[in-house]
C-alpha cells in the first residue's frame, strides 16, 4: 500500500509502527456553528481510508477531536446570551448527526481541550523547561528559532516568510511566525488555572497533546484538511518534536479543498453550504458519492451539476444491486476476482478511490453482459464495506397501486399510438414521485 506523505511530498510505502495495527489522528471542526460541506468532505475521505484498513484487517486506533474553547466559541456564546459550554454541546450533537448521516463511522476517541486540560498543561510545561517558550503580557509563547526544523512539513523557508509579512510596531514576539501555547484570560472569558496565570490553551497545543495522550509518539498517521499544513500542523511537530526529540507522526495526509462553481467556498463570497441545507435537498448518500468520485487530495467542486451526476451514478448502482440481489443466476468467477483485484489495486495507491468507482461501474457493465447474478451482489456488498454508501440496505421502493395502474393505461395508449394521453399520464405519473423509463423489454417504473 502506497500512501502521499505531505512531508516527504511523495508517495511511500506504508509501514505502520505495529504489525497490523494503524494509529490515526484527524483534526475536527471548532464547534461553534453549523458545519458546511468542507467539514463533510474531510470526514469522509478520513472514513474512507479508516474502512479501508479495516477491511485489511487492521486494528483501528482513530482519533477525531472536536475544539470546543476558542476566540470564536466565546465570541458567538456572548453574542447569544449562552455559555459556552452549552454551545458547544449543541454543536457536538449537530456535527454528530451530521457525520452519522453521511454514514461515518465513530471515532475511537473524540477528546476536546475543556476536558484534556491536564494533558495540555503538562506538555506546555515541558516545552518551558526544555527552553522553547517565552512569556508576554498576554500569555506565553512558542519560540520557533529555537526549534531548528521549523518549516519541514509546509517546506517553508522561514526567512522568505519573514521577509514577506510586515511586523507591527507594537508587535512583542521575538518572531513573527511565534504561536501563543497559553493564552491568559480577559475578564468574564472561560479560564483554568496555570503556572502561567489563568487562562485557556492555543489552538496548536490543544492537538499535540490529545494526540500524545490517546496514541503515543510517534503515531501512524495525522490527517486534516490542506489549510491546516501551515500553520496548524507545523506547530504541532515543533511542539511535540520539540519536547520528545522524536518524530511527531509517520505519515501527512491532506484532502483537498471545496470550490463551490471553481471558486473557493468562503462565508465572504456568499456560497457557503450547510452539510443540514444540502441534505434537505439530496440523499446524504449522493453527497458521499460526490465526495468520493474525486481523490482525496484534489479539488472537488460542489455544484448542483456535480450532485446530479453523482445522484444519477448512485442510482446506477442501487439499481445494480437491487436486480443482482434478486438473482437466480450466477455470473463468471473470473469476472469477480479481476474486479476485486483491481479495485484493491487502485485503493492500495493512495486511496484512488475515483478509480475504484470505474472499476464498479466496468464490472456492472460486464455483468448486466451476463445476465447479472447474486455472486455479483454480494461482490458489490463486500466492496461497499469500504465505499459505504449503505448499498446493503436498500429495500425496493413500493409502488402504489394507483401508479401501477396508471401505467398500464399508459402502455395501453402506447400501443394504440395515442400518444398524447400516453404523454399526459407520464406526467402524472411523474406528479405522483416516479418515473418511467421505456425500453425494448418494456416500461421500469423507478421512484424520483
Amino acid at each position: 500500500m502506497k500512501v502521499y506523505n505531505t512531508l516527504t511530498r511523495k508517495k511511500e510505502e506504508f509501514k505502520p509502527i505495529k504489525p497490523k495495527t494503524v494509529s490515526i489522528y484527524v483534526c475536527g471542526p471548532t464547534i461553534y456553528d453549523y458545519g458546511h460541506i468542507g467539514h463533510g468532505r474531510s470526514a469522509v475521505n478520513f472514513d474512507i481510508i479508516r474502512r479501508y484498513f479495516m477491511y485489511k484487517n487492521f486494528k483501528i486506533n482513530f482519533v477525531f477531536n472536536y475544539t470546543d474553547i476558542d476566540d470564536k466559541i466565546i465570541e458567538r456564546a456572548n453574542r447569544e446570551n449562552t455559555t459556552t459550554k452549552k454551545l458547544t454541546e449543541k454543536f457536538e450533537k449537530i456535527y454528530d448527526q451530521d457525520y452519522e448521516k453521511l454514514n461515518v463511522l465513530p471515532p475511537t476517541h473524540k477528546p476536546k481541550p475543556t476536558e484534556e486540560m491536564t494533558s495540555i498543561i503538562n506538555l506546555i510545561k515541558e516545552i518551558e523547561k526544555k527552553g522553547f517558550s517565552y512569556m508576554l503580557d498576554d500569555g506565553l509563547y512558542f519560540d520557533t528559532s529555537a526549534f531548528k526544523n521549523y518549516g519541514k512539513l509546509s517546506h517553508q523557508i522561514i526567512k522568505e516568510l519573514q521577509a514577506g509579512v510586515r511586523i507591527k510596531a507594537d508587535e512583542k514576539k521575538k518572531n513573527f511566525q511565534d504561536f501563543v501555547l497559553w493564552k491568559l484570560s480577559k475578564s468574564g472569558e472561560p479560564s483554568w488555572p496555570s503556572p502561567w496565570g489563568t487562562g485557556r490553551p492555543g489552538w496548536h497545543i490543544e492537538c499535540s497533546a490529545m494526540s500524545s495522550k490517546y496514541l503515543g509518539q510517534p503515531f501512524d498517521i495525522h490527517g486534516g484538511g490542506q489549510d491546516l499544513i501551515f500553520p496548524h500542523h507545523e506547530n504541532e511537530i515543533a511542539q511535540s518534536e520539540s519536547v520528545n526529540k522524536k518524530k511527531f507522526a509517520n505519515y501527512w495526509l491532506h484532502n483537498g479543498f471545496v470550490e463551490v462553481n471553481k471558486e473557493k467556498m468562503s462565508k465572504s463570497l456568499g456560497n457557503f453550504k450547510t452539510m443540514r441545507e444540502i441534505f434537505e435537498q439530496y440523499d446524504p448518500m449522493v453527497v458521499r458519492y460526490m465526495i468520493l468520485s474525486a481523490h482525496y487530495k484534489a479539488p472537488i467542486d460542489f455544484s448542483k451539476d456535480n450532485l446530479e451526476q453523482a445522484k444519477n451514478s448512485l442510482n446506477r448502482i442501487q439499481e445494480f444491486v437491487l436486480n443482482a440481489k434478486e438473482s437466480k443466476k450466477e455470473i463468471d468467477k473470473e469476472l469477480l476476482e479481476s474486479t476485486k483485484e483491481d479495485f484493491i489495486e487502485y485503493m492500495d495507491n493512495d486511496f484512488d478511490t475515483p478509480k475504484a468507482l470505474a472499476v464498479i461501474f466496468n464490472f456492472i457493465r460486464e455483468s448486466n453482459k451476463q445476465g447479472n447474478g447474486k455472486n455479483a451482489y454480494d461482490l458489490i456488498i463486500d466492496l461497499d464495506k469500504i465505499l459505504g454508501l449503505n448499498l446493503d440496505k436498500l429495500k425496493k421502493d413500493k409502488i402504489p397501486e394507483k401508479v401501477k395502474e396508471m401505467v398500464k393505461q399508459r402502455e395501453k395508449a402506447r400501443n394504440d399510438k395515442d400518444w398524447i394521453k400516453a404523454d399526459k399520464l407520464r406526467d402524472a405519473i411523474k406528479e405522483l414521485g416516479f418515473i418511467i423509463e421505456d425500453s425494448e423489454k418494456g416500461q421500469k417504473i423507478k421512484k424520483i
